[in-house]
């Protein structure tokens, strides 16, 4: 036998006990429960609290930006729904941290990413507004989404994660509400 030969049954030899020793497509393998798994990332009680502050700040004041700047009823409706409800976390928040030892020291300011977004929603006027505001709420939505799934699965003070799962659903709402007013503008 040759060496080429050989080697080549070698390799042959050791592909089909792979394949042969691998799970093929047509068994199941059995998932673990959601609860065995990790999270992605793991978002401290400061940060979270922090991140939730700032960012129920800046939807409460893009969206008195919005009602300022006479935009359509779909967008006014959707504005007013995120004042109230933002303020209403706000305000549950308030209550859950009046005793907490994690309560910030001082008032959380805007971060500076939002900062930014809420001064390019003050310079832009007329038809360039709405789309804006749009986009920002829904890249805005997707963030504290993506900050409060985090943190009602892996939060470390019960309390908070559940005011993360409480207000979930709410922020869900306004994503879904933000993507109906984008796909039916054609922004």
């Amino acid at each position: 036998m040759t060496n080429k030969r050989a080697a080549f049954l070698v390799a042959s030899s050791i592909s089909l006990g792979l394949l042969l020793s691998s799970p093929s497509f047509s068994q199941t393998v059995e998932a673990k429960p959601a609860s065995d798994a990790f999270p992605m990332m793991v978002v401290d009680t400061p940060h979270f609290l922090s991140n939730t502050m700032s960012s129920n700040q800046f939807e409460i004041k893009s969206s008195e930006l919005a009602l300022e700047k006479d935009v359509d009823a779909e967008t006014t409706d959707l504005a007013k729904m995120i004042i109230a409800d933002h303020k209403a976390a706000g305000e549950k928040l308030d209550g859950l941290l009046a005793d907490n030892p994690n309560k910030p020291a001082a008032e959380v300011e805007l971060a500076p990413k939002q900062a930014k977004m809420l001064a390019q929603l003050e310079a832009a006027d007329g038809a360039d507004f709405k789309p804006l505001y749009l986009d920002i709420q829904a890249q805005a939505h997707m963030e504290a989404i993506a900050l409060f799934r985090t943190y009602a699965g892996a939060g470390d003070d019960q309390t908070l994660v559940g005011f993360a799962k409480e207000t979930l659903p709410a922020l869900e709402t306004h994503a879904a509400h933000v993507d109906a007013l984008i796909k039916g503008k054609g922004y």
